[in-house]
């Protein structure tokens, strides 16, 4: 993704915004975001925690109503399922990082710390397209994991503080071997009974084993695996700590990626929510499948732009870093 890519936009006319003007802790409301949005000439929906409430079905019937442009104030789970929509819909999407990390907001470039200047994007932005990820039918803008990695979400500690919580916990996850025996296939590698599970929207860089940090861009047509297997407790806090890659299968690949497992429906971690899917899911990467406007000026926008190593010609498994997990190559 080049800044020569970008594509200069004229303003939407009828931009629609939903809101969640509780997550991350209530940022939204801080940055009054609603009201900044309205006077930009935005349609405002603010969602209500207290009652249950459809996302794609309140997208989808602004689109019918007349919407050109979908945008979320909200956390990567929220993002992933509006984002669904606009694609499917072939409108621009507008994302203000206004949830607890906002990973696919920082590998946009945009200023997390200040969620409001997002908003540029309605009346001075500029467009890209990158790529959707897919666990079946689901929209993913980050990653679906699974085993370890997917009990991990479940922990109540893991919304306010991912990083701490993966040093702390992860490594008694994964001695313990809890939860269905998985099995991953891509193209022609085969991966037995991984004890942890991460299938990432573009690779993350090649020292990050848990998928918490960047990635280098966000089209590159490539889904990342990540597989891990279980050592002693020790030894998996000390290889998250060091970014060691002993015991971690590392690859990217254009290919389907198919994880199965010997339950007919297993728990997920899609963009950081618990969720339940059925076996075996198929994960795809829908290149350029999103249309993202972003402000035109953007702190991290060099940081997002830089390469993969080897660039857009990696099509298949690019790589793979130690050795299968508790398994095999077969081709």
């Amino acid at each position: 993704m080049t800044e020569d890519a970008f594509r200069p936009v004229a303003a939407a006319r009828r931009p629609y915004l939903i809101v969640n003007p509780y997550s991350g802790g209530g940022k939204a409301s801080r940055f009054r975001i609603a009201e900044k949005a309205r006077a930009l000439g935005a349609q405002v929906f603010l969602l209500d925690p207290s009652r249950p409430q459809d996302l794609v079905t309140i997208a989808r019937r602004s689109v019918d109503e007349g919407a050109d442009l979908l945008g979320v104030a909200g956390g990567d789970g929220t993002q992933a399922l509006v984002a669904g929509v606009a694609a499917q819909s072939g409108l621009p999407f507008v994302v203000i990082p206004a949830g607890t990390r906002n990973h696919f907001a920082m590998d946009l470039g945009l200023d997390r710390d200040n969620p409001s200047a997002a908003l540029e994007a309605l009346t001075d932005g500029v467009e890209l397209r990158v790529d959707l990820g897919f666990a079946g039918e689901r929209v993913f803008v980050n990653n679906v994991s699974f085993g370890a990695y997917a009990a991990l979400v479940q922990e109540p500690a893991y919304r306010e503080d991912k990083i701490g919580t993966v040093v702390r916990i992860l490594p008694g996850f994964l001695a313990r071997h809890e939860g269905p025996e998985l099995v991953v296939r891509a193209g022609p590698l085969t991966v037995d009974r991984p004890d942890a599970v991460l299938v990432s929207n573009n690779p993350y860089l090649v020292d990050d084993p848990v998928g918490l940090g960047r990635r280098a861009q966000l089209d590159s047509g490539l889904l990342g695996v990540l597989a891990a297997r279980a050592e002693t407790p020790a030894e998996t806090a000390a290889r998250l700590r060091g970014a060691q890659t002993h015991g971690l299968t590392n690859l990217a690949t254009s290919e389907e990626v198919v994880v199965d497992a010997d339950v007919p429906v297993a728990p997920v971690g899609l963009d950081g929510e618990a969720v339940t899917l059925p076996t075996p899911v198929r994960c795809r990467i829908g290149r350029g499948t999103l249309r993202v406007r972003v402000p035109r000026n953007r702190p991290g926008a060099a940081p997002a732009g830089r390469p993969l190593p080897g660039g857009g010609s990696i099509r298949r498994v690019a790589s793979a870093v130690g050795r299968p997990v508790h398994g095999r190559h077969t081709g």
